[in-house]
């Protein structure tokens, strides 16, 4: 069986209560399913106390936090370094999610500093990327997404593959409206990034896991897995319940077994 990531992204949801209720109802639930590698972002206020429960627990689930400054410290009112989710003891840093572009000023170069800094500290970046509607509707979505790839990726080292991921979540795709992507299109882009990474790094460049976001639920994640570039998912809102999140991963678990 093939090796999968799966994991989400809160965003701004989910009180800390109801944030360890979840953790604690999918750390049982993800020990039945050993293949896969599991991954939880939640927002910065309940990093502490998720950090302590996935601890106590001796759970395999990796935990991530949605942002951070590519600096160490300084005059950043309302930002986080990596140095202060180090000591948190985060595990990867989700960079470059299409809302942080579109909200807050996010770059592709700012991007790259990120993914620079956060492999300094040790974390493994999750670096996201995606194109719009407007893109694909011209045609040029191969180009937009090859570009914030090799930004996102500047100065990066051959020795670094394997430390960081790439999602492409497609900005038309994700979001209370956004709209499933066909199967053959993920298909299709997923190719196309493995032929970027190559470009990139050679034959080592296949050894970067590339994870598919945007609208998975449990009817389309058995179709996006099995392709050969799609290392793993990143899940939305079907992932937000224990329950839809464990049907999600059974139904995988029957797929590619």
């Amino acid at each position: 069986m093939k090796k999968m990531f799966l994991g989400t992204n809160w965003k701004m949801n989910k009180t800390t209560a109801e944030g360890l209720s979840y953790t604690d109802a999918l750390t049982d639930i993800i020990s039945k399913y050993p293949e896969f590698e599991f991954f939880i972002i939640p927002p910065y206020v309940q990093l502490w106390k998720i950090r302590e429960l996935i601890d106590s627990k001796k759970s395999t689930l990796k935990l991530g936090a949605q942002n951070v400054h590519y600096e160490d410290a300084g005059q950043f009112t309302g930002e986080i370094s990596p140095t202060q989710l180090k000591e948190i003891g985060v595990d990867i840093l989700e960079i470059g999610h299409s809302e942080r572009r579109q909200y807050f000023n996010e770059t592709d170069y700012t991007v790259n500093l990120k993914t620079l800094a956060a492999l300094k500290h040790g974390f493994t970046p999750l670096v996201c990327i995606g194109d719009s509607m407007q893109d694909k509707k011209y045609g040029v979505s191969k180009e937009v997404l090859a570009r914030q790839l090799k930004i996102a990726l500047h100065d990066v080292p051959a020795d670094a593959i394997g430390k960081f991921w790439v999602a492409y979540e497609p900005v038309w795709a994700i979001g209370v409206n956004g709209i499933p992507a066909e199967a053959p299109l993920v298909n299709d882009i997923h190719n196309h990034l493995r032929d970027v990474t190559v470009e990139l790094y050679g034959e080592a460049g296949r050894g970067i896991p590339l994870l598919f976001g945007g609208s998975v639920n449990i009817d389309n994640a058995r179709q996006y897995a099995p392709f050969e570039n799609v290392n793993g998912l990143f899940i939305g809102r079907s992932a937000w319940q224990p329950d839809s999140f464990e049907a999600i991963m059974k139904s995988l678990h029957e797929t590619l077994a």
